[in-house]
């Protein structure tokens, strides 16, 4: 027999592959967050105790759970990122959107300046920074571009949605500092732990 959780998942991403199969703009993105937003409030399915952030000093800083395996499709992963975790600025290649169960992430929101004429180099600006943490979620379409921060001293556990999974797109790339662009999923994603079916 299944885990609860299971079911729970799996209703909503029935509820949002509705949504999904009209294409997926800003407005469908707010829908589609109310109800991840929805699901934050389960935590006698989704917490530390399930879903353990990495343990500091031993090497890993975050844990990316996959909770489903529907194929091609939206796919749901639970992310628990240790104090200090970071990213370069990036995109998605999908929508995606993020909400929180506990913890505070910064993430900074970039616009890209110049015309990607040279594939090796990109020109970002910041356009806004947004603190993702309980009750203030954040939504991206495919080539929205943004950065994470873990400040402070709590571990986050945030939901993270994609309208497809992470481990399938090619196109994704990173922008490091200096402006050079490399290839995000190559050289940035670390594997994604499989939680379906538990």
């Amino acid at each position: 027999m299944s885990h609860p959780r299971v079911a729970v998942i799996q209703a909503l991403l029935e509820q949002v592959r509705q949504i999904n199969t009209d294409g997926v703009d800003r407005d469908a993105l707010e829908r589609i967050t109310g109800l991840l937003e929805g699901l934050t409030t389960r935590t006698d399915l989704f917490n530390f105790s399930e879903f353990p952030a990495p343990v500091p000093g031993a090497g890993k800083t975050a844990f990316r759970y996959r909770l489903n395996d529907d194929g091609e499709g939206p796919t749901l992963y639970l992310n628990a990122l240790l104090p200090g975790k970071r990213t370069v600025a990036h995109n998605h290649e999908t929508w995606a959107v993020i909400a929180a169960i506990e913890g505070r992430e910064v993430n900074t929101v970039y616009r890209r300046d110049d015309d990607g004429s040279d594939p090796a180099q990109a020109r970002l600006a910041v356009l806004r920074e947004v603190v993702v943490q309980p009750g203030t979620p954040i939504s991206f379409l495919g080539d929205d571009l943004h950065s994470i921060q873990v400040n402070g001293e709590q571990p986050t556990l945030h939901f993270h949605l994609y309208g497809r999974p992470l481990e399938s797109l090619e196109g994704r790339y990173g922008v490091l500092d200096d402006g050079r662009v490399l290839a995000y999923n190559k050289s940035q994603m670390e594997p994604s732990i499989e939680a379906y079916g538990l």
